[in-house]
């Protein structure tokens, strides 16, 4: 398996990303620079957090049309698999990838805290390693979190089941106090519809070692390892 990350002026979690990567997969993920315009092959992409182009004009609206993004939409289309985190998910979501949009979060603060997340589902690439209805333990570090869709889109979603993550309490109760952001159904990540792309908001990088003093995330990238292995 080869997996590459996406680095954008900005970029704040590149590395978080590529140490995870390199834990699980044991060998060293390729960094691929915003304005190149060619991307080896990989099995997985990886667009990670940070504040790309300074957030200016609209979170990841201008990292959407960097030039390696129009590769990262081809590769989608043939079915490699995308990881988008944070600002990789507002990313996604401009590209057009996702559907929805990430606003402002409701208390208009930035939020930086640990939140709890329940895994909606187990049969995807990205969640193999969990088991359904589990509550993991995972950062966020956003201001524009608020996951937002029309009630059409919504309902596509929970009836395609491509909702990954909900924001819940550590019982797993989905409550309006559990939801750090506003997110709409406390959404905290999404499918495309192939599930061959994973957004969400969490950062499951920043706990994938026990240095960081635990471990949630890393079955994600053990998951992936497994799944594109086999």
């Amino acid at each position: 398996m080869k997996a590459a990350v996406i680095v954008f002026p900005g970029s704040n979690c590149d590395r978080d990303m590529q140490v995870a990567l390199r834990n699980s997969l044991g060998a060293e993920p390729l960094m691929v620079w915003h304005g190149d315009t060619e991307l080896p092959q990989v099995d997985l992409i990886a667009v990670p957090g940070g504040f790309s182009y300074g957030d200016y004009l609209r979170c990841g609206a201008m990292a959407s049309h960097s030039p390696i993004m129009r590769e990262v939409v081809r590769r989608t289309e043939q079915g490699v698999l995308v990881l988008g985190v944070c600002n990789g998910f507002q990313i996604l979501t401009e590209a057009g990838l996702l559907p929805g949009v990430l606003m402002r979060n409701a208390g208009l603060n930035f939020v930086c805290r640990d939140v709890h997340l329940r895994v909606e589902r187990t049969d995807t690439p990205f969640t193999g390693h969990y088991s359904q209805g589990q509550v993991i333990r995972v950062p966020v570090a956003h201001h524009d979190g608020n996951y937002f869709a029309d009630d059409a889109t919504l309902d596509e979603l929970e009836g395609e089941g491509r909702i990954a993550f909900r924001y819940c309490t550590p019982a797993g109760e989905i409550t309006a106090a559990a939801n750090p952001n506003g997110s709409q159904r406390n959404i905290a990540g999404i499918y495309n519809r192939r599930r061959t792309v994973l957004g969400m908001m969490p950062h499951p990088e920043r706990l994938a070692d026990p240095l960081l003093g635990g471990i949630d995330g890393k079955p994600m990238f053990d998951a992936l390892v497994e799944a594109l292995a086999a």
